[in-house]
């Protein structure tokens, strides 16, 4: 995985409030009760204030995985540099 998955991994912990045994890397949306709708969308807001990018409406609703939120931070951030 690229540079931005540990410091992700620590953002999903974090905003959906997870213990240190859940495998991130694997996790699913609703995969796990925390990451629910409402979850979800402080989940997002914690990834861009913590990357400092903007997600699209589209990209909110297909961000379906943490691999996936991976890949979408990696290309805003390729985007914005």
């Amino acid at each position: 995985m690229s540079e931005v998955a540990p410091k992700l991994r620590e953002v999903f912990v974090e905003a959906l409030d997870l213990d240190g045994d859940v495998d991130v890397e694997n996790l699913k949306y609703r995969d796990i009760e925390a990451w629910d709708s409402v979850g979800h969308m402080a989940l997002v807001a914690a990834i861009e204030d913590e990357f400092d990018v903007e997600f699209d409406t589209d990209q909110v609703i297909d961000m379906s995985s943490f691999k996936v939120a991976v890949d979408m931070v990696t290309e805003l951030q390729a985007k914005n540099d």
